[in-house]
């Protein structure tokens, strides 16, 4: 009889152990508590405004993430030996909650509420600028994870950097990303502000005009106002541009330093 107690009182004990980790894990097996990935919880979301920027600096290779060639799914990856001058237009996507507090790559704790991102073949650490081509908004990120694996997809930001870049409701974006270093980007960060409209309308039509005057990106960047930019430019080019366009019928346009 106390030997059928024991054994019951084992089996209710396991039950509860493997109910509990249930709700913490994955069916799958799989080391991370989510088996799908989602934003924050609702009312932790992050606004534009309390993501911070990030300014690259010179930093070493990590010891760890590099590893060249490496595979993942049966597909071979190669890491950059020298990644200057490397840009790409495509498909971003994001990640999150799942992820959140578990090692990157490169063994630092992810955090998605704060700007990184993942790449396949980018030595990491490594900085690049991100646009999204559907409302021109940019952003530098640091790399210093690997991914993303799927869906034809050549970046993958941290939830805040999809919130920077105002797409975190749609889950992917159309982007243009370009290799950043210490050196141009100190070089290659000024704007020139050519207007601000109520409606969006309005300053992509003025957007499509100076394109057709200026040899440099123009796009319109929307929070509160619409406003139509000029960049990123190197000083001595965006005070030329300035002149340029003062004298045009589009007025002198505001220069923003870094």
């Amino acid at each position: 009889m106390t030997k059928n107690i024991f054994q019951t009182l084992a089996i209710i004990i396991l039950s509860a152990f493997l109910a509990a980790c249930g709700s913490k894990y994955s069916s799958s097996g799989s080391r991370y508590a989510l088996a799908e990935d989602t934003g924050p919880a609702q009312g932790s979301e992050l606004e534009y405004h309390e993501v911070d920027e990030i300014i690259p600096r010179f930093e070493p290779r990590s010891k760890a993430g590099n590893k060249s060639p490496y595979t993942v799914f049966g597909k071979t990856y190669h890491v950059m030996k020298d990644p200057t001058g490397y840009e790409e237009v495509g498909v971003a996507s994001w990640y999150g909650a799942k992820f959140h507090g578990h090692k990157t790559s490169n063994g630092e704790i992810f955090d998605m509420f704060k700007i990184s991102a993942a790449h396949k073949s980018l030595p990491i650490p490594s900085y690049v600028r991100v646009t999204n081509l559907a409302n021109g908004k940019s952003i530098i990120v640091r790399v210093n994870d690997r991914g993303p694996f799927h869906g034809g997809r050549i970046i993958d930001l941290s939830y805040a950097g999809a919130v920077k870049l105002g797409f975190e409701k749609q889950g992917t974006a159309r982007v243009h990303v370009e290799l950043v270093t210490p050196d141009n980007y100190s070089k290659k960060h000024y704007y020139l502000q050519l207007a601000a409209f109520t409606e969006r309308d309005l300053a992509l039509d003025m957007a499509k005009e100076v394109t057709r005057s200026v040899d440099a990106k123009v796009f319109v960047e929307s929070s509160d106002l619409h406003r139509v930019k000029v960049g990123p430019l190197s000083h001595k080019t965006a005070e030329q541009l300035q002149i340029q366009l003062a004298a045009s019928e589009f007025g002198k346009p505001l220069l923003i330093k870094p």
